[in-house]
């Protein structure tokens, strides 16, 4: 029996396999029908209504994003009536929605905004009530405006189903209904864990990343300060789409420049840092195993991540590595390392890190380690979107400047560094460093291990180094880590050795590059896109191994020793405390 689907879409002939929905089928044979609730990273709820669709034969309309398709459907997407309702329920939004779109951050890039301009809406003919509800705006990260949700309901399925974290749900009923914490809680007592997935998933202004670009402007116009700055490797391969670039399109080099055309007196890139994450993650990896003890190890990059695990994972804290994130590891190096260096007085060093990521706002002050130059390590955190808004106010041509280079003593990755950007990123660089140090050869039979890459939510490998098997688990997006973790606690209650000797866990799906703080309107074809930027980044590279970039083995000839020593511990690793989830 097949399991095609005949039917038609505005008279055009359509077979699609069992189960796909009308939307899908439409968008199949290029016709596209108006959606605002549905997002293609969730599953559909039909909240909008605006997706409606006729059926021949069918006295009712039919949504089409949760309508599967059935064999001699004849489906109108587009008529007099279609159009009619959905103005209709345009109308009724907006009667309930703010008016002041000049003012919002998303004006220009709003879903709402947007549908309304393809609907010519001038007017409004119902009675307008914009709630008045406060502003959320208690963590470092992320803001709520309750006001200006339209109650699609994306950024409850993401925190609850996407990233199993439940900081937010609708609050009321009926036309009270409003998204919030549970218990009328700020954001900031809630379980949030800053990783910003809710913003990057709504279509208006209801969430947003905290604004930070007048610190940053009020920082570079200041005489005493000596300001610098680091770049993320996920940012590279996305910046571009906030000038109309495809997603993936690699802008280091215009990137650098234009951060230099802002004033930053030295542009720094994250990856030389996370090649200074690899020697010490690395190191601290090889030694549990060698030992067979406090095993397995799991990735501490992702702050959104450690956060989730202070509350909700407590049991595993012995196994989180001790290794700052690249960002902190730079923030801290640029403040003792550099300034040392350069003979720049650090209380002058205005430290501005440019972050695919809202949680790494939070991560700055986190705890009192974040402060181990003595001063805070990072003073400011921008997300891509932020320093895109500061190129385009500055008058920058992005797109036709020259290519610059970072700058030295901080500047200098290789390809392993890059793939922190990506699912699987840490975990391939710490194979590609770790099979060395362990066999003591000078290069692993292929550097790329493909076993770790890829948009599955949960990968398992055994990796052979040299007759000895490494067992490993990948995870992104934190509503698919619960799974890695009950594994291990099942060995645990078992008496069994754990199954895997090293994790690495993402919060965002994709990684990085998916990241809270990333260009909206992110879907896994666009993420597929920023991951193969990542890994062309990585090809490009001359040096793709960390612990040979020559510059990292400098810091440590000249300034730390060797990792794990004692200096190391003290600027580059960190402790973590038990949190709960609800905080008082």
């Amino acid at each position: 029996m097949s399991n095609l689907v005949q039917l038609e879409i505005n008279g055009i002939p359509v077979e699609v396999p069992a189960g796909t929905s009308i939307l899908k089928a439409a968008q199949s044979v290029q016709v596209k029908i108006p959606t605002l609730c549905y997002h293609p990273d969730l599953a559909p709820w039909a909240a909008c209504g605006i997706c409606v669709v006729r059926s021949s034969g069918s006295p009712k309309l039919l949504r089409a994003c949760c309508t599967d398709v059935a064999p001699g459907m004849k489906i109108t997407t587009h008529d007099a009536d279609i159009v009619r309702v959905r103005r209709t329920v345009l109308e009724l939004i907006l009667a309930n929605h703010p008016n002041d779109c000049l003012q919002c951050p998303r004006n220009g890039n709003c879903e709402l905004q947007r549908l309304a301009a393809d609907f010519g809406i001038r007017d409004i003919p119902f009675p307008t009530d914009t709630p008045s509800i406060p502003v959320d705006a208690s963590t470092p990260s992320i803001v709520l405006n309750p006001e200006k949700c339209i109650k699609c309901g994306r950024c409850t399925q993401v925190c609850q189903q996407m990233q199993n974290v439940w900081a937010l749900e609708f609050i009321g009923r009926g036309e009270k209904t409003r998204m919030a914490p549970a218990a009328e809680v700020t954001l900031n007592e809630s379980p949030c864990i800053k990783c910003g997935q809710c913003s990057a998933h709504c279509p208006v202004g209801a969430i947003y990343e905290r604004d930070h670009t007048r610190q940053v402007w009020d920082a570079l116009r200041n005489p005493e300060k000596i300001c610098v700055v680091q770049i993320a490797p996920a940012v590279r391969v996305a910046i571009g789409e906030a000038f109309g670039l495809p997603p993936g399109t690699l802008m280091t080099g215009e990137t650098y420049a234009s951060l230099r055309r802002l004033g930053f007196k030295a542009v720094f890139d994250t990856n030389y840092s996370a090649d200074v994450t690899i020697m010490e993650e690395g190191s601290e990896f090889i030694k549990r195993f060698k030992k067979g003890k406090d095993l397995p190890l799991i990735t501490s990059c992702c702050p959104a991540w450690t956060d989730w695990m202070e509350k909700y994972a407590q049991d595993f804290m012995s196994n989180f590595s001790t290794a700052k994130s690249p960002q902190q590891m730079m923030g801290v190096l640029a403040k003792t390392y550099y300034a040392e260096k350069m003979g720049i007085d650090p209380a002058k060093l205005f430290m501005v890190s440019v972050m695919p990521c809202t949680a790494k706002k939070f991560e700055i002050s986190r705890s009192i380690t974040m402060s181990a130059s003595g001063y805070q390590d990072i003073d400011v955190v921008l997300t891509t979107r932020e320093l895109a808004r500061m190129i385009k106010s500055a008058g920058i041509d992005f797109l036709n400047l020259e290519k610059e280079e970072a700058d030295s003593i901080l500047g200098e990755y290789t390809g392993a560094a890059t793939i922190f950007g990506v699912t699987g990123g840490v975990m391939e660089a710490a194979l590609r460093t770790a099979y060395c140090l362990i066999t003591g050869e000078a290069h692993p039979p292929s550097i790329e291990f493909e076993a770790v890459r890829g948009m599955e939510g949960v990968k398992e490998a055994v990796i052979d180094i040299k007759g000895t098997p490494v067992r490993i688990a990948v995870a992104h997006q934190m509503g698919n880590v619960e799974q890695v973790l009950d594994a291990v606690r099942e060995d645990r209650k078992a008496g069994r050795k754990p199954r895997y000797d090293f994790i690495e866990v993402m919060a965002c799906r994709g990684g990085c590059i998916g990241g809270g703080g990333q260009p909206t309107g992110a879907t896994d074809s666009v993420r597929k896109a920023r991951t193969a930027g990542i890994y062309t980044d990585d090809e490009k590279c001359v040096i793709r191994m960390s612990h040979l970039n020559p510059q990292v083995q400098k810091l440590y000839a000249d300034y730390l020793g060797a990792p794990l020593t004692e200096k190391a511990h003290a600027l580059l690793h960190n402790h973590y405390h038990p949190k709960k989830p609800y905080a008082k």
